[in-house]
Formats: C-alpha cells, sequence, structure tokens
C-alpha cells in the first residue's frame, strides 16, 4: 500500500506539468497522476479549514467571479467560501440578474466578462457544454460549476477525496478493484458522468443503476457497468452513491411517479444491507428524502458521507482555484 505521503515526484510531473490546462471544463480524459495531484493539492486546506483562523492570502489581489446561469445554493456558496478564504475579491452574478435574461447571447455575455479582466471565472449553465463555448472566449481560466448533463467536475473530485480518506481510515490508499455504485437518474446526471471518469481512471469499478428511461445510450463507452436491477447493483458495494431524480430536466414521464420509484430504486436500510457491512453511503445533494434515500440511511452515523462531501467540497475548490491562478500569479515553475 502506498503511504499518504508518497512523494510528488513518484505520483506526477513537477511544476506546471502536474496540471497543465489553464481550465477545468471535465474529468473525462484526464490521467490519473492529474486527478492525484488536484487530491493532494486539496489536502492542505481540508486541514486549514478545520483551523481557527481560515483566512489565507494566496489569492489576495485576485477577482473571481462566480457566473451561475442556473439557481445553485449549495455549489455557489462552496466557491464563494472557497474564493474568499483563498483572500479573493469574489463576485457573484446571479442567472436572474443576468443581461442574458434580457436577450444579450451567451458569447456576448463571455465577451462583458472577459472585459473586466477576471483573474479566473467560475460558471454553472444549464446547457451542456456552454461552460467549453465560454472559455474559448476568455483570457482566464475558467471553472466548470455544473454545465448540464455534461459534468460537474469540482463535485467529482471531492467525491474521490470523501472515498480516499474513507479508505485511509480502512488502511487503503488505492482506488483500484472498489467497488463502487451509482444509482438514480443517471441520464440526466453530471455528477454521475465526472464520477464515472474519475473513479474509472483511478482504478475504481463502477456500476451504475437506473430505470431503463434514465439510462444513458451506451453507458458502457464510459466506462461502467450499467444495471436495472438495483439489488444486483448493490451486491458486495463498497460505495452507494445516490442521485436524485431531476425533474427540472425531464420533459415527458421518465418513471410511473416518486413512489414507484422509491420502492424499485430508493436505498433504504433493508436494501442497503445487500453492500458491504461497512459500505459508505453518498448524495451529491440536494436530497429528496424518502424518495431516492430514506433519512435512516441519510442520517447513518459512520456510514453516511454526505456533509463530510460537502466540507470537502470547500477544500477540493479552493485547490482547484489556486492551481489554475498559479501562471497569473507567477508561482515558481507554473509561469
Amino acid at each position: 500500500m502506498a503511504s499518504p505521503e508518497t512523494s510528488h515526484a513518484a505520483r506526477y510531473p513537477a511544476g506546471a506539468a502536474a496540471f497543465p490546462h489553464r481550465d477545468l471544463i471535465a474529468l473525462s480524459g484526464l490521467p490519473p497522476h492529474e486527478l492525484l495531484f488536484l487530491l493532494d493539492e486539496a489536502e492542505q486546506w481540508v486541514d486549514f479549514n478545520r483551523g481557527a483562523a481560515k483566512h489565507a492570502n494566496a489569492l489576495a489581489g485576485l477577482t473571481i467571479i462566480n457566473a451561475f446561469f442556473e439557481n445553485s445554493t449549495r455549489t455557489l456558496l462552496s466557491f464563494e467560501i472557497a474564493g474568499k478564504r483563498l483572500g479573493a475579491d469574489v463576485v457573484n452574478m446571479h442567472a436572474a440578474q443576468s443581461s442574458v435574461k434580457k436577450g444579450e447571447t451567451l458569447i456576448d455575455t463571455a465577451l462583458t466578462l472577459n472585459a473586466m479582466r477576471a483573474d479566473a471565472i467560475v460558471i454553472r449553465h444549464a446547457a451542456s457544454g456552454a461552460v467549453g463555448l465560454i472559455a474559448g472566449k476568455v483570457d482566464c481560466p475558467v471553472l466548470n460549476a455544473g454545465d448540464g448533463s455534461h459534468e460537474h467536475p469540482t463535485q467529482g473530485l471531492l467525491d474521490a477525496l470523501t472515498i480516499r480518506h474513507w479508505l485511509r481510515i480502512k488502511g487503503r490508499e488505492e482506488f483500484n478493484g472498489l467497488r463502487v455504485t451509482i444509482c438514480g437518474d443517471v441520464l440526466h446526471s453530471r455528477v454521475a458522468r465526472s464520477n464515472i471518469a474519475a473513479l474509472t481512471a483511478l482504478g475504481a469499478q463502477v456500476r451504475v443503476c437506473a430505470p431503463p428511461a434514465l439510462m444513458p445510450a451506451q453507458i458502457e463507452a464510459l466506462g461502467a457497468e450499467p444495471f436495472a436491477d438495483f439489488d444486483a447493483a448493490l451486491d458486495c458495494a463498497e460505495v452507494v452513491m445516490m442521485l436524485r431524480l431531476q425533474q427540472e430536466r425531464m420533459q415527458g414521464q421518465f418513471i410511473p411517479s416518486p413512489r414507484e420509484y422509491r420502492h424499485l430504486y430508493g436505498l433504504t436500510l433493508k436494501r442497503l444491507a445487500r453492500a458491504e457491512p461497512d459500505a459508505l453511503v453518498m448524495h451529491p445533494g440536494p436530497m429528496n428524502r424518502g424518495v431516492e434515500i430514506d433519512s435512516q440511511v441519510a442520517d447513518l452515523a459512520g456510514r453516511s458521507a454526505i456533509t463530510r462531501q460537502v466540507e470537502l467540497g470547500v477544500a477540493i475548490r479552493m485547490a482547484c482555484l489556486e492551481v489554475l491562478t498559479r501562471r497569473q500569479r507567477g508561482v515558481a515553475g507554473w509561469s
């Protein structure tokens, strides 16, 4: 087993070669050493955030714009806290206040944001690919805070960090062979896609379970094994990640009813017993208690990592903001 203190040189290249990208748009295609680099960079901020004084000057003098064209509470708050704890000036642009509501095109909005000379822009958008489009029109790093049903990379990273912390408690370091079951509305889930990309790259075995209408076509191409039977998908699972039904993205009838969905795909204590006895329970939030997950499971002491995911999300976002702004700040080895 590799030690958490394994030298950086053995894990990934030095300097900018460790993460040579200007932006963080997706986890798909990133090699394991780049994912591990971001996870390792987040560790210092986990300890930092648990201290009494939570203010650093790493990004002092920099301006970060959180441009959220889609409503969010958890992700926006997490990014805002992350930026402020790093010492940056953080400005939030909400969709309801955006000129997009007045008919401005996405490209014009991108050009406007670029003209304000932000040092980093965090973007959330309801359309898949919109964040990548904006990234191509601006001069500063762009972080994807979720675009349509494409990806949500920082959520995938914080979930991987949460799992790694749990593995270390168990005396393990590697993801190799880890059995992960993701269940819910996989079709509309950017979280599922980012998790599949990250976890399979790190060596985990990922199963995805959903009603046939909510299972993407050719999901196997992403490296995941599809299941329609939740009980079968839970057999010997070490990590169980539940996803909510994204009714706001559904056009048409995808499930008979929430009650029927809970009967077939809801995580109850009885159903969880099919997984490993100490299986970790996760959920990216917000939860629909009593639909995809019962309160008894969501609040299960020692097993549920849902609040831990929120905590580690701030550390991951601090790491991503700090890493992607190193070139602007002239950090040695990153210019």
